[in-house]
């Protein structure tokens, strides 16, 4: 759901003609279809702690994976917080509940075991068609590792578990305060945040909770360290949680979004000037943390305004992308890892390998999805609606 709308109070009624904000809706489908272009590069890192190896060793895949991991996922969670508010304002807590239990929580528990099981599969097929470790990379153990049944991998169906769990602690916590504040107070706070947070310089306050998250972890030159297990990662708690309380508050606040957006020339260049240092330079931790978290921040707030600029309206190929790319990321991991066994005894060049592997597996997960899901009963439970299939509609016109 990303349609705009005022903000509802007890003395002003919700707005009757929302408009879709198309430039969010490409960022969201973007910083998904950026994990997939992250993932792809991963066996091209230096090192030998991905899935499946590839003999190729890039520094420029390093510097790629770590420009996207620096604000890609935060970028996800503010316009997951954003679009939160939205529907929580315009269809009440449940629906927003029952909403995000339905498209978050059931896809989880439903595609986990099926995604899981091609994971294994590609890793025993590497060592059937290479030897054993012949192609298999040995992955650091998880955060917060425990011994127990809670060490499950969650794979890249991380965020859901994530998401899912900040939803409900803000919507309780939500909950707690309008009955302690009442609604009108409650509601004047979560203005003022937003007030500030769109405000110029407002980005410094944003990026807080991502610096703690870095300090917490003890670590702050490979970003936010995910939960991989169903074992919550306290770092990757508080800076996803912060994320989502941006996008929240900037909901809250008259203009909010549209006045964060107007700085993003500066941005863009702070984010530019901090990305090299944050990314290479030995710092103490908690200069590198500031450095990290505000370059990771002044991406999302540059690409917040710069796209605003040039994806205002509707595009259609931008907007099927961006509808196919839940699916698309849902799918993505294991099809890539199935695609880079026969890539990995190659001797070719890693960018066209990288190149034939996003070729391949976009090709299939978009004909599936343009087949298969978009105007079928999975599209209205994914995306919350269907959407006439391209290909099919084509082809009844001939």
């Amino acid at each position: 759901m990303t349609r705009t709308g005022s903000t509802t109070t007890p003395h002003a009624p919700p707005a009757t003609a929302p408009v879709r904000l198309h430039h969010l809706d490409a960022l969201r489908g973007g910083a998904l279809l950026l994990g997939v272009l992250l993932h792809a590069l991963m066996p091209y890192l230096p090192g030998d702690f991905w899935l499946i190896e590839d003999g190729s060793e890039s520094t420029w895949a390093a510097l790629g994976v770590g420009v996207i991991h620096l604000f890609r996922m935060v970028l996800f969670m503010m316009l997951a917080g954003y679009f939160g508010r939205m529907v929580l304002h315009r269809r009440g807590t449940r629906s927003y509940l029952r909403d995000r239990l339905l498209r978050i929580g059931l896809p989880l528990v439903v595609l986990w075991p099926v995604l899981f099981a091609l994971v294994v599969l590609s890793v025993v097929l590497a060592e059937v068609l290479h030897g054993p470790g012949g192609a298999t990379g040995s992955q650091p153990p998880a955060p917060n590792a425990t011994g127990t049944p809670l060490d499950l991998p969650t794979m890249h169906l991380w965020f859901l578990l994530l998401l899912l769990e900040i939803v409900l602690v803000v919507v309780a916590v939500r909950a707690v305060l309008v009955r302690v504040l009442g609604p009108e107070a409650a509601g004047r706070w979560s203005r003022r945040i937003g007030a500030v947070l769109a405000a110029p310089g407002g980005v410094l306050l944003a990026a807080l909770p991502y610096a703690l998250a870095l300090l917490v972890q003890g670590q702050a030159g490979a970003g936010i360290i995910e939960p991989y297990t169903l074992v919550p990662v306290l770092g990757a708690s508080i800076g996803y949680l912060g994320a989502f309380l941006v996008g929240w508050f900037l909901h809250a606040a008259p203009e909010g979004l549209a006045r964060a957006e107007r700085g993003w020339p500066v941005h863009l260049v702070v984010a530019a000037v901090l990305t090299a240092p944050a990314l290479m330079a030995a710092m103490p931790l908690p200069l590198g943390a500031a450095v990290h978290a505000l370059a990771g921040w002044a991406w999302v707030y540059g690409l917040l305004g710069l796209c605003g600029r040039v994806l205002r309206r509707e595009n259609r190929v931008v907007r099927y992308l961006a509808d196919s790319s839940y699916w698309v990321y849902l799918w993505h991991f294991p099809l890539l890892l199935l695609v880079a066994l026969p890539l990995a005894s190659t001797d070719w060049p890693w960018p066209l390998e990288l190149v034939l592997a996003l070729t391949a597996v976009m090709v299939v997960l978009l004909l599936s999805y343009d087949l298969l899901v978009r105007g079928t009963w999975v599209g209205r439970w994914l995306n919350g609606h269907r959407r006439e299939s391209v290909l099919r509609s084509r082809a009844a016109r001939r």
